[in-house]
């Protein structure tokens, strides 16, 4: 029997190893099992990159989502046709490419928006290509809250492998900015969110482990008192609502905590770390409190092994496969 659930797989930088591993995750058999993708980008892209990593397979392109014939055999793809003749070089930042990438993940989320496709699994972009195409980009949270209607800071990252998921307070901003975003009412904001996720994907009772921003959470104030003026009162006004939210915990022993369906962490390196010293190259990263279920990979574009064939496609495929969980458990 065929998979019904539809997946949207929007390929990234196209110079990057983002068509190659889309192309491998969308001919998976433990993809094909659960769901049909629908890769999403440039035709010239993909056939040069299954070219030189020796991916044989047929390709059905079509213009737009609405026209897409899901009864058609082999991958198929939303075509969308922005690189001319010679703007890809493989393994390079151009503008061409930041271009492509965002093209791609646009046309994806709006093939979800109208219903489409289930959800959208994005492979990994080049932020300096984006940012050489003159384009505003810090991440695909941000970018899919501003394609969705919704403020940028309603949108957060949750990495997830295995058994573990790891929600992120700010993201791809600087050390000084955290300081700054880290506010109580942002605290509560990305604990309800998560909360919210792991109801989403069946989790009926959630518990949550909340980081301290400082070491050791701050040690009762002698090393900064932000967990005292700013998370802990976010993490009691999250209990008042119902969240079994507990915390905040030294970011360097929160994760051997046992009994926690998620940890929520307050910048970058605090989840980053964790996730790719404990599951390199196949974390999924899920964007929670948007109207779309979009998940990426955790990995950069790896623009120094790509055509090379030597990229593996196990983060996407962990993606695809969160992705048609959470979808099931939504229409349970």
């Amino acid at each position: 029997m065929r998979a019904t659930k539809k997946l949207a797989f929007a390929i990234g930088d196209p110079a990057g190893i983002g068509p190659e591993i889309a192309l491998k995750a969308a001919l998976d058999a433990r993809v094909g099992a659960v769901c049909r993708p629908l890769l999403v980008g440039d035709p010239a892209a993909l056939a040069a990159q299954a070219r030189l990593c020796g991916i044989d397979t047929a390709i059905s392109a079509f213009a737009a989502a609405d026209e897409v014939d899901w009864a058609q055999a082999g991958l198929l793809l939303l075509d969308t046709g922005t690189l001319a003749e010679g703007e890809l070089a493989i393994g390079e930042i151009r503008a061409a490419h930041g271009r492509a990438a965002i093209a791609a993940a646009r046309a994806a989320i709006r093939a979800a928006r109208a219903g489409h496709v289930d959800a959208v699994v994005a492979a990994p972009q080049t932020e300096l290509a984006i940012k050489e195409a003159g384009i505003a980009f810090d991440g695909y949270p941000s970018f899919v809250a501003r394609e969705t209607g919704l403020a940028e800071d309603d949108v957060f990252l949750m990495h997830c492998f295995d058994d573990k998921k790891i929600a992120h307070a700010t993201l791809h901003v600087g050390l000084r900015r955290v300081l700054e975003l880290v506010t109580a009412e942002r605290v509560g904001k990305v604990i309800t969110a998560t909360d919210a996720a792991l109801r989403r994907m069946g989790t009926a009772a959630p518990r949550l482990a909340v980081s301290g921003l400082n070491p050791h959470a701050g040690e009762a104030g002698l090393f900064g008192d932000e967990e005292i003026r700013i998370i802990a009162p976010a993490i009691a006004a999250a209990q008042q609502a119902g969240i079994r939210a507990e915390g905040p915990f030294g970011a360097d022993t929160m994760f051997h905590r046992a009994g926690y369906d998620a940890f929520v962490v307050m910048y970058h390196d605090q989840g980053h770390i964790t996730s790719k010293l404990l599951a390199p190259n196949r974390v999924a990263g899920l964007a929670i409190g948007a109207p779309v279920l979009f998940s990426s990979v955790a990995h950069g574009s790896a623009l120094d092994i790509a055509g090379r064939n030597q990229a593996s496609p196990e983060a996407m495929v962990e993606a695809a496969l969160r992705l048609v969980g959470a979808k099931a458990a939504l229409a349970a």
